[in-house]
């Protein structure tokens, strides 16, 4: 068995109080960076602002750095905030948060070795012929190992870190409150819905049967398309806070960067075309655009698909509105898109006409690749850095600060992560010619 440098490692706060202390730590801590912030500037004779002291480097690292070590809920908010709030966030703050969708540390070798203690009870490592204990990825929710069976099998297992369940609600909680009264989230940001919304996705997140539930339900919808595989549950090694899968090997999807321009093409297809048929067939989306979610077989030319945490199902009336919203766009309807919009429910009642027309030209400018004659190329477009101009324009300009329903938050993450992979691999995408089997 391998084992693990664990002054490497960070132990994950278990309990509600040591996670509040933590929380609480790390305010103490930014508030005695903008004192001595503010020192500085007044001994260069300065009058700095309250947000400027605020937003140091050195404090935004703090926030950072904390909620990786918290993970659970509380880095998953940090994450959230950098993809979803980004256009309203401090450039300073977005950019250091981001670091979360990919900073996470392995819990220390005592911890883990109790979580499987506590799992699947003691002298569990009889049934195993290796087990690593080095993982081989460790993100927010938990950390993958990999294992053999005595009887033969090769398992990754996705090992959940002591307490997250648990303290969700309060990490939520705790953190917004923390980013509110910091000033690091604009006072006219409506986040409360979201919040709410978060804690159930995390919830869903962090129960693993679930999770093998709807990896089960993936492999029977794409049953008939060879070009995706997933990997198989265990259901005696699975539990809710272990899920044990068939070990699948592939390449990272980012290293096909220099791979032919056929199948660069190839896969970024496979995958927008999943998107349409998750949307609007399934109205089951696995909404996590983490690149680290999908792997290339060169063998056998398939794409493996993991990571089903973040399943989301979606009501009939969302996927009708967005079929109206990109069939708008690709006809340039404008009427058929607001239409679509409003029963998104991207509308409130007190929007100005202008704020309104604002969202549909985000709309436009996002649907591009979707009216575009013949393969659109990712490669050589601006369409993200466009869409997030548009976006700040709407938020800061518009005065716009109405939160979109989590449904269409949480698909236009997944969207967006696909556009900024088809981006890396400098793909030429049929977007259009994708859609139009759903359109109306």
């Amino acid at each position: 068995m391998t084992t693990i440098d664990e002054k490497h490692n960070a132990s994950v706060p278990a309990g509600r109080f040591a996670r509040m202390a933590r929380l609480g730590s790390l305010a103490t801590g930014v508030a005695g960076g903008m004192i001595a912030e503010g020192a500085r500037q007044l001994a260069q004779g300065n009058r700095p602002k309250v947000s400027d002291l605020l937003l140091t480097p050195a404090n935004a690292k703090r926030v950072a750095d904390e909620l990786a070590r918290l993970r659970g809920a509380a880095m998953k908010v940090g994450q959230l905030l950098s993809m979803d709030a980004g256009d309203m966030l401090p450039p300073e703050l977005t950019e250091i948060l981001s670091r979360l969708r990919s900073d996470a540390k392995p819990m220390p070798l005592s911890q883990l070795a109790k979580v499987l203690d506590e799992n699947w009870g003691k002298g569990w490592n009889a049934r195993f012929q290796q087990f690593s204990f080095q993982p081989l990825a460790a993100a927010s929710i938990g950390q993958v190992h990999s294992a053999h069976t005595k009887d033969g099998r090769h398992l990754a297992l996705k090992i959940q870190y002591p307490g997250v369940r648990e303290s969700i609600s309060s990490d939520v909680d705790n953190v917004a409150t923390l980013l509110r009264l910091s000033g690091l989230i604009p006072k006219g940001v409506d986040y409360k819905h979201l919040l709410e919304e978060a804690k159930q996705q995390l919830h869903q997140e962090a129960d693993y049967l679930q999770e093998a539930a709807h990896m089960r339900h993936y492999q029977t919808l794409l049953a008939d398309s060879p070009e995706f595989t997933l990997a198989a549950v265990h259901d005696d090694f699975t539990t809710v806070n272990i899920l044990a899968m068939t070990h699948i090997g592939g390449v990272p999807i980012e290293s096909l960067v220099n791979a032919p321009q056929e199948e660069r093409d190839r896969v970024v297809s496979l995958l927008m075309g999943l998107l349409f048929r998750e949307i609007f067939s399934f109205r089951l989306v696995q909404t996590d655009p983490n690149f680290a979610n999908y792997r290339y077989d060169r063998d056998t030319q398939q794409l493996i698909l993991l990571d089903f945490g973040a399943t989301r199902e979606y009501p009939a009336y969302i996927a009708e509105g967005y079929q109206q919203v990109m069939q708008g766009a690709v006809q340039q309807d404008r009427a058929m898109m607001d239409a679509g919009a409003a029963q998104i429910g991207f509308f409130q009642e007190y929007i100005k006409p202008e704020q309104r027309e604002a969202v549909l030209d985000l709309f436009v400018q996002a649907c591009e690749p979707l009216r575009w004659q013949g393969a659109y190329d990712f490669g050589t477009s601006n369409l993200p850095s466009r869409i997030r101009d548009a976006g700040m324009a709407l938020s800061m300009e518009q005065d716009y600060w109405h939160t979109p329903p989590a449904d269409a938050l949480f698909l236009h993450r997944k969207l967006g992560g696909l556009y900024l992979l088809a981006a890396k691999l400098r793909a030429q995408v049929d977007v259009g010619g994708l859609f139009a089997q759903y359109a109306l």
